[in-house]
């Protein structure tokens, strides 16, 4: 069968590669139907590497997937043959210390899909995980399915964030995953979200949300669009989406005392950052890396109408134009969100 492979940096070839075989014991064979690309998919494309992460060999991309389930192995009882599910990328070692922490998405074994040296699922059919397998009700697309995995890192930033119903809230960076932080918000419990961004287009596709307020940073500070929107005092919470240096060093500007920021971007190379002024305000500083324990809570919202992501969805190309695909997804087009590609079959 044929897969989209990343040979090396800067070069992605359709070309045939093994077949993925009979699933295993608690594990499910997937007919993959939607893929959705992501900014780590288009880096990896484009520089050959995420900070120690480096492609060294040829690697499937992908790993925002929804498929069909076609055959279940021994001791698969949550799923049946013609299930619409999505699949959680990552597989961690379930008796590593990490995982029995509950904290299995900082496991320094996991393998994640389109992560070097681990292959990505943008070939028709992949072997998985059912644990790590969720079943689509019939009200959420393939294409929402896709959307699961970016939904998760914003539920996960709003989980970390500890919202309290009312906050308000304030994203930096409306990219694609800045925009999945400020819908988990507010399905969390903020009033209000502030997403401040350079990008106009990008505001006007999440402005387009109710309860949101879109700021063009170019115009107007996000600290000045934050005191008019709190009285002076300042968010409750700060997600930081961009991972732009700038953003990062203003952060202590934005946020009420005691209030928390949450590092949800990830900075191409280190940033300075204002300590002295998240000590004066004694701002909760928490992380986030990717997600654990949310799939469920992701498609739940989803399905229950609290949250659409159909919006985001910028285009479908087909899987003969997978390159064609990465090749626009680099472009960084202000008017894209997210682009997927639709496998055959």
């Amino acid at each position: 069968m044929q897969a989209l492979v990343l040979e090396e940096k800067g070069r992605l070839s359709l070309r045939e590669v093994p077949a993925p075989g009979r699933p295993g014991p608690r594990e499910v064979r997937i007919a993959v139907h939607t893929v959705g690309i992501c900014g780590s998919d288009v880096h990896y494309y484009t520089h050959g590497r995420i900070g120690h992460f480096v492609v060294e060999a040829p690697m499937i991309l992908g790993h925002e997937a929804a498929g069909t389930v076609v055959e279940c192995g021994a001791g698969v009882e949550t799923l049946k043959v013609g299930d619409r599910v999505c699949m959680e990328p990552g597989i961690p070692d379930p008796d590593s210390r990490a995982s029995k922490l509950g904290l299995y998405n900082v496991d320094p074994a996991v393998r994640f899909w389109a992560t070097p040296p681990v292959d990505g699922c943008l070939m028709p059919e992949v072997v998985h995980p059912a644990a790590f397998t969720y079943k689509l009700p019939d009200s959420v697309s393939f294409g929402e399915g896709a959307m699961v995995e970016p939904f998760a890192i914003g539920l996960q930033a709003a989980l970390r964030a500890r919202i309290q119903p009312g906050d308000i809230a304030v994203v930096t960076g409306a990219g694609p995953i800045g925009m999945m932080v400020a819908l988990a918000a507010l399905a969390g419990g903020c009033a209000k979200v502030i997403v401040a961004d350079l990008a106009q287009p990008k505001l006007d596709i999440i402005g387009g949300y109710a309860g949101i307020e879109t700021v063009n940073i170019r115009e107007r500070s996000a600290a000045a669009a934050v005191a008019a929107a709190t009285g002076g005092w300042g968010a409750d919470v700060v997600f930081e989406c961009s991972g732009a240096a700038p953003a990062v060093l203003g952060l202590p500007a934005l946020a009420r005392p005691g209030g928390a920021v949450v590092l949800v971007g990830m900075p191409v190379e280190p940033v300075p950052m204002d300590i002295v002024g998240l000590q004066a305000k004694e701002l909760r500083v928490e992380t986030v890396f990717r997600y654990a324990n949310v799939y469920d809570r992701a498609v739940a919202l989803i399905a229950s109408g609290k949250v659409d992501l159909t919006p985001l969805i910028s285009a479908t190309l087909p899987f003969a134009e997978s390159i064609a695909a990465f090749e626009r997804a680099a472009e960084a087009r202000e008017t894209d969100v997210k682009l997927q590609i639709a496998l055959p079959g």
